[in-house]
């Protein structure tokens, strides 16, 4: 039940991300999509290949998308299909077909051995591989950052000036206010 609730979470992520009008849009669906693929693969028994993705699709793709994204534009191009959609339609039903078939067998195989805690396989087992692709995912986010900032603006010398009042850039004098001791 919960791995059939998982696999419609990632089709309805991975239609609603082929659906989206806005490229950002579809970035955070398939960020979703590759979160609940996460999920699966550790409720399958995969921790490793779990923290794998979920740091590293979900993660650090999504950032790339998002910088490709801000720096391209999203401005929409339309392109007409090269495949038929009959054609398109096989090719997408076919591999889901076969992974169903490869799947379903596998989900009546109950757990015979203890499997750690996620946190038991992630803090004590993988704890180097979890600092690692931390740093790198902190990397690409200074690295988006030192892209995406502005340039140094030079400030012309009169902008350096103080600010005048407006009765003294109409010519008036002012005079400084008395200071009693």
């Amino acid at each position: 039940m919960v791995y059939g609730g998982l696999v419609v979470a990632v089709v309805l992520c991975a239609f609603l991300a082929m659906q989206a009008k806005r490229l950002l849009s579809s970035a955070l669906w398939l960020a979703g999509c590759s979160a609940f693929v996460s999920i699966l693969f550790y409720l399958m028994g995969a921790a490793e290949l779990a923290v794998i993705e979920l740091s590293v699709g979900a993660g650090l793709v999504t950032v790339l998308f998002v910088l490709a994204i801000s720096v391209a534009g999203e401005d929409p191009i339309e392109l007409k299909s090269m495949i038929r959609k009959p054609i398109a339609w096989a090719l997408v039903l076919i591999p889901i077909g076969l992974l169903a078939v490869m799947i379903i067998p596998s989900l009546e195989v109950a757990r015979a051995t203890g499997e750690p805690a996620f946190a038991e396989v992630m803090w004590q087992q993988r704890g180097l591989d979890a600092l690692v692709q931390s740093g790198l995912i902190f990397a690409a986010v200074v690295g988006l950052l030192g892209l995406l900032a502005d340039a140094k603006v030079k400030v012309p010398a009169r902008a350096r000036q103080p600010m005048q009042t407006p009765q003294a850039q109409a010519g008036h004098s002012v005079a400084a206010p008395e200071v009693k001791a």
